[in-house]
């Protein structure tokens, strides 16, 4: 079995003395893992990080092996993520989402979004923004996609406010009012593509972590990322 495409190094492990295990995202083929011989030495270790782009060719005499990886740097973005930190976490977050995935199976909208938000060149708002309608998407494809096209009481299609922590379904601003206590805010920037105002991009991180909280990391025992918490702060404010 063999296949050559450019995908995206998300994480490496050691293995043994002189090779690691390369974690990528890639085109058609979704997160891939394979072993890399070699990979601790110097020339290679200097791009076998997390965040680069990589011609990667996959052998293995069964298509259920680990396989190897044979690896080709053609985009570098790890070294600039060394002095800054929002990027830096950035990468390791979107990581981390993305391990919430099966392997190998494909998620090619969600590896271009991360492509584009790792190389985006935009103010934190903006950057914060683009994050959490990530965070909305993911839910979509791990099959939990909320539903915010139209109010779950009314069926209005306008003026959609808040969002049922228990459906994932929105509501309008007439049919929340004797519940917004109980309600999650729905941004109004989620629903179009407008400048979020203040407070918007908190409350959309706010939303989403309610649900991946909800359906994947308590639903699988595991922790909220640490590196959540600090990018939501600094793109919240």
């Amino acid at each position: 079995m063999e296949w050559s495409a450019e995908g995206l190094i998300i994480g490496i492990r050691r293995h043994g003395e002189t090779s690691l295990i390369l974690e990528t995202m890639v085109p058609g083929k979704g997160r891939w893992l394979g072993l890399v011989r070699g990979g601790r030495s110097a020339k290679q270790a200097a791009f076998l990080q997390a965040g680069n782009s990589a011609l990667l060719t996959w052998r293995a005499r069964l298509e259920d092996h680990l396989g190897l990886f044979t690896v080709e740097a053609t985009k570098l973005r790890a070294a600039g993520m060394l002095t800054d930190r929002t990027r830096l976490y950035l990468c390791q977050l979107l990581a981390d989402h993305l391990r919430l995935l099966p392997e190998r199976d494909p998620h090619d909208a969600l590896l271009d979004a991360i492509l584009a938000l790792l190389d985006a060149d935009c103010t934190p708002a903006e950057l914060g923004a683009e994050l959490a309608r990530f965070e909305i998407y993911l839910l979509e494809e791990l099959g939990f996609g909320l539903d915010l096209e139209s109010c779950a009481a009314t069926g209005a299609l306008e003026n959609l406010t808040h969002v049922s922590p228990k459906t994932g379904r929105a509501v309008s601003a007439q049919a929340a009012e004797p519940y917004k206590d109980r309600l999650l805010r729905l941004p109004p920037f989620l629903g179009a593509d407008i400048v979020p105002e203040p407070g918007d991009i908190a409350d959309a991180f706010r939303l989403t972590g309610h649900f991946l909280d909800r359906h994947v990391w308590a639903a699988r025992g595991i922790e909220q990322p640490a590196t959540r918490e600090w990018l939501v702060g600094v793109l919240s404010a």
